[in-house]
């Protein structure tokens, strides 16, 4: 059984199991649904994946930033079976459960913000950011919403409507929701404005003085939403003015701030939520991936006045806040506050952030590294002069790694950063083994 702690193991070639594997998934599974890693895993356990062919594999992608606290986590199983063998589903719109507004209550209690507060649960972050919407709407009677360039927020209609790359989220998928506003992000590196911080004077705030005349009335938007730092963007960390900012523009204008922070809440940035980083408290927030170790739970919480705008049976869904789930949730969160991960996530930022500068100080096709927390990411650039992105690096390096035990995934609005989500319980000596991987990696595909 794994233990959590091992250290890669790569050799054996791809049975008869795996092929066969590929061999059904080819007949049956639709074709968008791709797979990254051409393993199957068999068990993962802390930060370590088995395959079936019986190679280990340091996890460095986490699920996608859902296993905070580690694969399979010993107290979070066990909560599971014994809430399993209890209720397994009954509809909370029907008839109500514990477990339910147990997490309810943690959540209330632990995201940003003093006064009372109120949550809803749902399945996934798409759902929970949808709600949100339509929670804001229905609190302001307004119907636009404000997103940000190289946003990601989902993959239904609305959500695809708020997100900020074409391929392969948008294309073909349209007609998108109607009144969605896009508006540039804090990028620094690649500013829109041509502006440099922290010289620029936050040109990307003033830029809604002039969007507020010549695109959309202010009296017209419900909401706003951003990422604290742009996940599936490139792990785009905004200077600490910017969340501030936007916060004084919506309460000048009675707009709705949504903080989605699916991919960065539960100690993954170092803070439980990463709002807390810029002071800011969300109107709304939105949360999902790390909740509940993988199982199917997203929530919106918030000021109670705007979460009780829409009248009863107006939110909700069959499998809302499973008890299961619910369950899984509450004990992932006590996993989190017990071993001190968000402590544990700043070492990890720090200790990968100064191995890729280092390397960075090598190669010049590293034009950016940013860092918060234990979400970490390089942007790969043909020169760092003209910053063309780089895109067959990030796929290169993926593939390097793999053959050596690690596994990453890609990000970036332009598809050319590789990016680091490890299960904040790995220990210092994975981390090492990671780092050194990644760095044999990096030789391999731009040279020594």
């Amino acid at each position: 059984m794994l233990q959590g702690n091992e250290l890669p193991r790569v050799g054996a070639p791809a049975g008869a199991a795996t092929r066969e594997h590929f061999e059904r998934k080819e007949r049956c599974v639709a074709r968008g649904i791709t797979h990254m890693a051409p393993i199957v895993i068999e068990s993962a356990r802390g930060a370590v994946i088995r395959d079936i062919d019986g190679n280990l594999y340091l996890d460095f992608y986490g699920g996608i930033g859902v296993a905070n606290a580690g694969h399979c986590p010993g107290g979070v199983v066990e909560t599971i079976r014994r809430q399993a063998e209890k209720l397994l589903h009954s509809c909370f719109m029907v008839a109500g459960y514990t477990p339910y507004v147990d997490l309810a209550e943690k959540l209330v209690e632990i995201t940003p913000g003093d006064g009372p507060k109120k949550a809803m649960l749902v399945n996934s972050g798409a759902e929970a950011v949808e709600n949100a919407v339509k929670i804001a709407r229905a609190h302001t009677g307004r119907p636009g919403v404000i997103a940000f360039e190289a946003s990601f927020h989902g993959r239904t209609l609305l959500t695809m409507s708020l997100t900020s790359k074409v391929k392969p989220y948008k294309h073909q998928f349209g007609p998108f929701a109607p009144e969605i506003h896009k508006v540039p992000s804090a990028y620094c590196y690649r500013c829109l404005f041509g502006a440099s911080y922290p010289d620029c004077g936050l040109a990307c705030l003033d830029y809604f003085d002039r969007f507020f005349t010549a695109e959309a009335d202010p009296t017209e938007i419900a909401a706003m939403i951003i990422e604290p730092v742009q996940g599936e963007g490139g792990f785009i960390v905004p200077p600490p003015e910017f969340l501030p900012g936007l916060r004084e523009i919506c309460d000048r204008h009675g707009i709705v701030l949504i903080a989605d922070e699916v991919q960065t809440g539960f100690g993954r940035t170092g803070r439980l939520f990463a709002s807390e980083h810029y002071g800011v408290v969300p109107d709304l927030i939105t949360l999902a991936k790390g909740i509940a170790s993988g199982l199917p739970l997203s929530a919106v919480v918030g000021r109670a006045e705007i979460m009780d705008a829409p009248t009863p049976g107006r939110i909700g869904g069959t499998f809302g806040g499973n008890p299961v789930a619910c369950a899984a949730a509450l004990a992932t969160i006590g996993e989190i506050e017990t071993q001190n991960l968000c402590a544990r996530a700043r070492h990890i930022g720090e200790f990968l952030e100064g191995r890729l500068r280092t390397l960075q100080k090598r190669y010049p096709q590293i034009g950016d590294v940013r860092c918060l927390g234990a979400m970490v990411a390089a942007e790969f650039v043909t020169d760092p002069d003209s910053k063309t992105p780089a895109k067959e690096i990030p796929g290169a390096l993926i593939a390097a790694c793999f053959r050596r035990g690690l596994l990453v995934i890609s990000a970036g609005v332009f598809s050319n950063v590789v990016r680091f989500l490890p299960p904040l319980v790995v220990s210092d000596e994975q981390l090492e083994k990671a780092a050194g991987i990644f760095e044999e990696a990096v030789e391999e595909v731009l040279g020594k």
